[in-house]
């Protein structure tokens, strides 16, 4: 096999992989469903990924990476204020999540049933505990612990995409109303965050 056609070949794996996880969680997910996704033999996918632990590995490596790496900039810019870090951070956020609406439920259910070693991907103490943004709210607001922030910010973002199901489910919105719902929360997230640390 020529090289083009290795990569080609992993990254339809890959691909179909994350689809088939995303669908059905890693307990039901055969590696056979990935292999008919990808139109490939059982063979090829063996010979690429030996289980189907290191495949699901990989895609959970790109999906946090997705999920939380694309912040890590933002916080850890010394030149930029607390405000316009929540503004990015917002905007990055509903960016990503607007284009993966399946990532944050996919995530923390399948972290919580399987737990994965996130700190291997994600510098956590530089992204919570010594980031230029925990700085920043502890100087802007002292009686703040700075996990409030955090956890408010996260709430806000991503909670409404992992709960959409449940929208769906009960009938209280449809897809169209959704990304109304969502195009609304990009402008309203930010100003609320902003009260919270200027309050």
């Amino acid at each position: 096999m020529d090289k083009d056609t290795d990569v080609s070949t992993e990254e339809k794996i890959l691909i179909s992989a994350s689809k088939i996880f995303t669908e059905k969680g890693f307990s039901g997910t055969r590696t056979r469903d990935i292999a008919e996704e990808a139109g490939i033999n059982l063979a090829l996918l063996n010979y690429y990924f030996r289980s189907k632990e290191k495949l699901f590995e990989q895609v959970m490596k790109v999906k946090i990476v997705l999920l939380f790496g694309k912040i890590i900039p933002i916080v850890t810019n010394e030149k930029t204020t607390l405000e316009e870090k929540i503004d990015l951070a917002s905007e990055k956020y509903f960016e990503i999540l607007s284009k993966n609406p399946n990532l944050p439920l996919f995530v923390l259910s399948e972290i919580q049933k399987k737990p994965s070693n996130i700190t291997s991907l994600i510098p956590v103490d530089k992204l919570l505990k010594t980031s230029v943004l925990m700085r920043q709210i502890q100087e802007k607001k002292p009686g703040l612990h700075p996990f409030h922030f955090i956890i408010n910010f996260l709430s806000m973002t991503v909670f409404p995409f992992a709960g959409k199901p449940i929208l769906k489910n009960l009938s209280i919105m449809n897809d169209e109303e959704f990304q109304q719902f969502v195009e609304e929360r990009k402008t309203l997230v930010p100003i609320w965050i902003k009260m919270i640390v200027n309050s």
